[in-house]
Formats: structure tokens, C-alpha cells, sequence
């Protein structure tokens, strides 16, 4: 009897092998891919909800589909690396601080890095890791109880992303509050709107910065102007909820100013009403006089909130004024550091941001009202405002994001500008709130612009218990002045 002979055909270890290499290859290189399109999209990585959800699913999807196809575990730790990569190498066009390389040489930039790489990265890599966790189950435990807590922890974030913020309600009869988008200059921008009557007079309220949405404090601080005037906030572009609108390329001061005009525009056929009052605040301040002058016929009158004039000025005497402080205390470590950092102007925000954190030192010790006191910490909005309801949750990582950039790309705009000399006449009513404890190097100027000023009516105020920000510390006293001495909306 004769055996049966089995044959087979060999198979080639190169072939056999060649495969789970081909897989690795694909699967890298479309995570990289994927990492470098969300770089080039979004450079600052997620800026709205939708953007992170979207984020979230599509880094998902890839992980799985890598999973599978390298049936391998080591998918969930090699598929984020490539991510990264890709979108590290693909955002490097944009200078803004929270995208520019590190900078960890201070708390700013440290919060830079956490904003503008930990956020992105973590909502890119662990859905990557969930993902690739279940697309390579064949070798994973029969009972996945983290993946499985992993993706629901993931959906729950998903839908606290895109549940939008709701306004705090105006508590009295016939109050009414509504946030709203509003299409300026090309770009959607967001405003806060609260009042108990809408036929009340319109107050634009212009915040400083560059880069400080304050829509939670103006909503806290100013509450007791609404009897009288419907308060709008408004979040510039770059900004808190504008954040998004933020354009490296086409943001300038007199597109800004453009803005305020456009807004003013916008409210006084929305409220039927032929003007508005405008009231800036620090930066706004500049904004604010400078729109006053492209438009007057769209304003009753123009309110001054610790007016700058001539920023550079004010900046170098600040400088001068700290050196002078820090001798007096016999602060040599300060001293030096502030020769190390030299005079201003300066190439990175976060020198500006060390400097802001020494204004107490020449602001001197005092108390604000107690109505102010109170009512700011009834407000619990948080450090910046960012647990305002006004924001959601990206929205408040954006009110740290704009404080940065939006500040990068327009304060050397202001590094020319001197209201002294562009300044000289308003076809408005102008009031200048001036508090007892602001700087000296903004008092000068902005008294110095005052008295040159030509205006149909003026005055200044000089308040007490106040500095900076001295309309939010003496609402009391600036409600008084709408209600007895400003010209009304229709004269």
C-alpha cells in the first residue's frame, strides 16, 4: 500500500510578516495625516465645542480603525505620538503664545502650554487610546471594564461640550436677558444683553486688555445701572465666546474700531433708538474714543473708565515707577530682575503679564466701596469671570486663550498711539471717571488729553476708593451721573 503524500506550499516569513508592517505603516501615517489637517483647520486647537466633539469622534474613529487593522495594544500607545506629531508640525504657522513653542519661564507661559497643548492633546489622545482599545478587542480582556468606563466618560464630556450657556435671568418685572451673536466685520461675535426695559437707554460697555472678556463682571458689577440704561456686553473678537473670531492676519485697530461702530449700528435699530452711550474701560477706553470720533452721531455720550491716552509712555513710566518702588523697599532682587527685563516695549506678552503682576506696588492700599466688595463676591464668576454662565466649557478655557493671544496681535498696534495728537475733538459729550488709587503714569496723560480736548460738554471725575477699574468700584456714583448728567438718547 502506498502512503498519501501531503503537499503545501511554503509560505514566505516576508510575506507573513510583511503585512502587520503595512498595517503599522497606514495606520501611523493617517493618524499623523489626521494630526497635521486639525493643525492647518485649527491651529489653536479647539475653539468652539462642536470643534472638540468633532475632535473627540474622529480621533476615535481612527484609533479603532488602527486597533483593528494592527491587532495589536501597542496601537493605543503609538497612534497618539503620531497625532501629535502631525499636528505639532502642522500648526508651527501661527505665533500666537498659545500655539508658539514653550515658554515656560513664567506662570503665563506655563498657562499658555496648558491651554494650548495639554487641552488639545488630551481631547486628540485618549479618544485615540479608547479607540484603538476597542478596535484591537481580539486581544484584549474578555470583560473591557475601563474601556467600557473610558467611553462612557468620553460621551459624557461630549455632550457637557456642546450644551450651551444659558444668561442669568434679570430678577425683577419685565427684565430680560438674552446672549446673541452679532456679525461684525465679517466675523461672528457674541453680546450679552440685559435690562428691565427696553425702551431704556443703550449702555455699549467696551472691555479692556486687549483680551479681557468681561461679560460675568460687567453682568455682576454693573447690575445696579439697569433700572435705568439696557446694558450690552460684548465679547471683541479674539475675546471669550469671540475667541473663534480671532484673525492674526486681518485684526488691526481700525478694523477693531470698525467693530464698535458696526455694534453701536446694529443696537440703535435694534433698540429703535437714534444713539447710545459708550463706556470703555482701559483698553475699550481707546477703542471707545477713537469710534466716538469715526461716528459721533451714533453716541449720546462718551464715558472714560481708567482712560489710556498714550500707551508706550504710560508703559515706560510704569517701568520707571516700579525701579523707584522697588529701591525705596530695598527689593534688590526686583531691581534686577526689571533691569534683566529692560524697558518697555516688549516682544513677548508674558514680560507684559510679569509687569501687570507688580501693579500693586504703586496702586497703594485701599478699600473699594462695600456695595462693590459685596456684590463682586456674590458673584462667584471665578478668576477672569470664567465661571460666568456665559461661557461653556471651551468658552471658558477661551477667556484664558484671548487674555494671551488676542493681546499678542493688537497691543503693539497701540505702541503708536498718542489720543493727544490723533485725538484733539469729539463731537460728543465726554465724562472721564478717574479713581484716587490709579497709576500716575495713566492719570498724566489722560489728564493732559482731557484738558486739550475740545468737546460739546465734558467733566472729570475724580473718585475716591477706586482704581483702575473704576466704573465697575463706583457703579453707584456712574449710575448717578447717567441718571443727572449726561445728555439723553434723543437730544
Amino acid at each position: 500500500m502506498t502512503s498519501a503524500v501531503k503537499f503545501s506550499i511554503p509560505t514566505s516569513p516576508s510575506s507573513a510578516s510583511s503585512r502587520p508592517r503595512f498595517a503599522w505603516a497606514i495606520s501611523l501615517s493617517l493618524a499623523a495625516a489626521l494630526g497635521a489637517t486639525w493643525g492647518l483647520v485649527e491651529p489653536r486647537g479647539p475653539v468652539t465645542g462642536a470643534q472638540a466633539v468633532l475632535v473627540m469622534v474622529s480621533t476615535a474613529l481612527l484609533g479603532w480603525l488602527g486597533g483593528r487593522w494592527t491587532a495589536s495594544r501597542a496601537a493605543a500607545a503609538l497612534l497618539p505620538p503620531a497625532f501629535l506629531l502631525g499636528f505639532e508640525l502642522a500648526r508651527r504657522t501661527s505665533g500666537l503664545p498659545t500655539v508658539a513653542p514653550f515658554d515656560p519661564g513664567s506662570e503665563f507661559g506655563l498657562l499658555a502650554i496648558a491651554l494650548g497643548r495639554v487641552v488639545p492633546w488630551l481631547l486628540a489622545g485618549v479618544p485615540l487610546v479608547v479607540g484603538a482599545g476597542w478596535g484591537s478587542r481580539r486581544v484584549q480582556p474578555r470583560r473591557p471594564v475601563a474601556l467600557v468606563a473610558g467611553s462612557a466618560a468620553l460621551a459624557l464630556l461630549a455632550g457637557w461640550l456642546v450644551v450651551p450657556p444659558v444668561p442669568n435671568p434679570v430678577h425683577t418685572a419685565g427684565g430680560f436677558a438674552e446672549l446673541a451673536p452679532v456679525e461684525l466685520g465679517g466675523h461672528r461675535q457674541w453680546i450679552e444683553i440685559r435690562g428691565t426695559d427696553r425702551r431704556n437707554p443703550v449702555l455699549l460697555y467696551l472691555s479692556g486688555g486687549p483680551g479681557q472678556s468681561d461679560l460675568a463682571f460687567s453682568r455682576v458689577i454693573l447690575e445696579p445701572l439697569l433700572d435705568d440704561v439696557t446694558i450690552v456686553g460684548w465679547d471683541q473678537r479674539g475675546t471669550g465666546k469671540s475667541y473663534p473670531a480671532l484673525d492674526e492676519g486681518s485684526l488691526t485697530l481700525d478694523r477693531a474700531v470698525g467693530d464698535v461702530v458696526e455694534l453701536a449700528r446694529h443696537l440703535t435699530r435694534r433698540f429703535s433708538q437714534p444713539r447710545v452711550y459708550l463706556l470703555g474701560e482701559s483698553w475699550g477706553s481707546i477703542l471707545g474714543v477713537l469710534a466716538a470720533q469715526r461716528a459721533p452721531e451714533l453716541f449720546a455720550a462718551y464715558i472714560a473708565s481708567g482712560q489710556m491716552v498714550d500707551v508706550l509712555e504710560t508703559d515706560a513710566a510704569i517701568y520707571t515707577d516700579l525701579i523707584s518702588a522697588a529701591m525705596r523697599n530695598g527689593n534688590g532682587a526686583l531691581v534686577a530682575e526689571l533691569a534683566t527685563l529692560g524697558p518697555p516695549p516688549y516682544p513677548s506678552v508674558f514680560d507684559y503679564g510679569r509687569i501687570m503682576t507688580l501693579y500693586p506696588l504703586l496702586e497703594g492700599s485701599y478699600s473699594p466701596p462695600q456695595e462693590y466688595r459685596e456684590r463682586a463676591a456674590a458673584g462667584k464668576v471665578g478668576p477672569f469671570g470664567i465661571l460666568g454662565a456665559e461661557y461653556d466649557p471651551i468658552e471658558k478655557l477661551n477667556v484664558l486663550r484671548g487674555l494671551m493671544d488676542m493681546f499678542s496681535v493688537m497691543y503693539p498696534q497701540l505702541q503708536q498711539v498718542d489720543l493727544r495728537q490723533s485725538v484733539t475733538s469729539l463731537d460728543v459729550a465726554v465724562i472721564v471717571l478717574s479713581g484716587d488709587h490709579e497709576l500716575a503714569a495713566r492719570v498724566a496723560p489722560a489728564r493732559d488729553w482731557y484738558d486739550r480736548l475740545r468737546a460739546p460738554g465734558k467733566k472729570w471725575y475724580a473718585l475716591p476708593d477706586a482704581g483702575h477699574s473704576v466704573a465697575f468700584e463706583q457703579a453707584g456714583e456712574l449710575r448717578r451721573i447717567l441718571a443727572e448728567e449726561v445728555p439723553p438718547v434723543s437730544g
